[in-house]
């Protein structure tokens, strides 16, 4: 049994970490911690988990303890770098929900993220938690989990690029989201009238997610041009993700199926879709749906996952069970309830 501190827990992804840590047989105690609703109680917070969760005053972050097993920081990016290098040396185990870690070039993560990194050095020891293929086990102290856009591009992408990299001339990653993916602080741009209705790319060439997909495809062989473009979607969750690859010749649909059938078989979250998968599939779920259609020397392959879920919290929580050595699916499908 362990007890589970979560740094910035009154957010969109902290609300699902309480909930999947509640639901687990082996987390004893849950820890919330926060700045400006420090005092507060968690279900004036999060009425709607009244009889869900047990009821606790949020622990300001000033005065956080070093008494956790782990911690989940669920904060935004820049933010977890006051906390990481502290915990680190005391020995603690850590996930981290935001980009601080997920890069292995300092230089690229200031380039990108516009700030100055004061523990490089934890960036080569990071482990990137993409935890369908970066398994990590009961030596690992610092996980970067994965952004919600790179979960939903590198899934689809990495069975193919991993067998298939040298027939590849170019990938072209669509994504779209749903506004929740920009946190709980209200922006204007946010508003229902801003968005209902509406859909507008953001970010182009410029996204942050951009060099994170591209370090991990790149660990995979992929050399060829990415282009990767970013959407927002009237809708409060979810990420729908459409890459298309340019082959420099045919290849065989049935080959292709059965390098994904075989990378997926025994991954709980991963669901292989004989249609293209709708966003309604997924939401409040930790599964990422794939379908693929090869047309030619194109392959087209969507993606659909609830970006709150399967691209933040439901993943650091697999990358808990991991680290601990336990079954992935622990507090997600199965519960102590």
């Amino acid at each position: 049994m362990i007890s589970v501190g979560i740094i910035g827990g009154t957010g969109y992804t902290g609300k699902h970490l309480l909930e999947y840590c509640n639901n687990h047989p082996y987390v004893k105690e849950i820890a919330v911690y926060a700045k400006s609703s420090a005092g507060d109680k968690l279900l004036n917070i999060f009425p709607e988990l009244c009889g869900i969760i047990p009821d606790q005053t949020v622990s300001s972050v000033d005065n956080l303890s070093y008494q956790h097993d782990l911690y989940f920081i669920s904060l935004p990016h820049g933010e977890a770098l006051k906390y990481v290098p502290d915990l680190y040396k005391k020995n603690k185990k850590i996930i981290d929900l935001g980009g601080d870690y997920r890069l292995n070039d300092v230089t690229v993560y200031e380039k990108h993220y516009k700030l100055t990194h004061n523990s490089p050095e934890l960036l080569k020891i990071a482990k990137y938690g993409l935890t369908e293929f970066n398994v990590t086990d009961k030596n690992t102290d610092l996980v970067a989990n994965p952004g919600c856009y790179p979960t939903s591009a590198l899934l689809p992408l990495k069975p193919f690029i991993q067998k298939f990299s040298e027939e590849i001339i170019s990938v072209s990653i669509n994504s779209y989201s749903g506004t929740s993916g920009s946190g709980k602080t209200p922006k204007p741009e946010m508003l229902m009238s801003e968005m209902y209705g509406n859909v507008a790319a953001y970010n182009v060439n410029s996204h942050r997610h951009k060099p994170e997909i591209e370090q991990e495809l790149l660990k995979d062989g992929l050399m060829a041009p990415m282009a990767f473009t970013t959407h927002l979607l009237p809708v409060a969750r979810g990420i729908y993700t459409t890459s298309t690859i340019h082959l420099k010749k045919e290849l065989d649909e049935t080959d292709i199926k059965t390098q994904f059938n075989s990378v997926y078989k025994d991954k709980c979250f991963v669901r292989m879709r004989e249609v293209p998968p709708k966003l309604t599939w997924v939401t409040y779920t930790n599964f990422c749906d794939i379908n693929l259609s090869l047309s030619g020397k194109t392959l087209v392959i969507t993606s659909a996952l609830d970006n709150l879920v399967k691209g933040a919290s439901g993943q650091a929580v697999q990358n808990m069970n991991q680290m601990f050595g336990w079954n992935d699916c622990l507090g997600i499908l199965n519960s102590k309830k």
